[in-house]
């Protein structure tokens, strides 16, 4: 073979070789088209998925605010009117009250009057017990300050030192809560 021969040969080779290369590279252009096309599909979707969780997101926080703002309203409610119970308990003695005074300025019966203001007394302290309220007795018990106000402090021979010997005025409880204490008078 010549060398014009194994020239031409060889540049036919090479041509071929290029030839190859270049399909090769227009093959993985084609495969990276179609990677950058699913990419963008891909991308797309990721998008939509975003945007829908934002909307849910953007949904459940403005339903959370709705239930903040109605729990709200509803215990601003419920601590307007808390004491309508205890008021519409109240309101047969008050109308005692009422009765009593009006008769006792008609007939100027004070002995009668006193009656009823005791009645009436019984029927508000029996609602209050309704409720929960009770009286401390302080008299005769270990002095504490978590149930009692002293105001004073007596020497006796009757008590031991720190008993209550004088309530000066009652204390009450509310259930097991003291919501005034008996202001007392303490032997020292």
């Amino acid at each position: 073979m010549s060398t014009k021969e194994q020239n031409n040969e060889f540049v036919e080779q090479e041509e071929q070789n290029l030839a190859d290369t270049i399909q090769e590279e227009a093959n993985e252009t084609t495969l990276n088209e179609e990677e950058v096309e699913q990419g963008n599909l891909e991308a797309e979707q990721l998008k939509k998925q975003l945007e829908e969780a934002n909307n849910k997101l953007l949904r459940v926080q403005a339903d959370y605010d709705n239930f903040r703002k109605r729990t709200q309203r509803e215990k601003e409610e419920l601590a307007k009117y808390a004491s309508a119970k205890l008021v519409e308990n109240l309101l047969p003695a008050v109308d005692n009250f009422d009765r009593a005074l009006s008769v006792a300025a008609e007939s100027g019966d004070y002995v009668a009057l006193a009656k009823g203001l005791d009645m009436i007394f019984r029927q508000l302290m029996s609602t209050m017990e309704a409720e929960g309220l009770t009286v401390m007795n302080a008299v005769g018990t270990p002095f504490n300050p978590e149930f009692h106000q002293a105001v004073m402090t007596v020497e006796t021979d009757e008590y031991e030192e720190g008993i209550v010997v004088e309530e000066l005025q009652k204390g009450y409880m509310l259930k097991d809560k003291v919501i005034r204490p008996a202001m007392v008078k303490v032997s020292g």
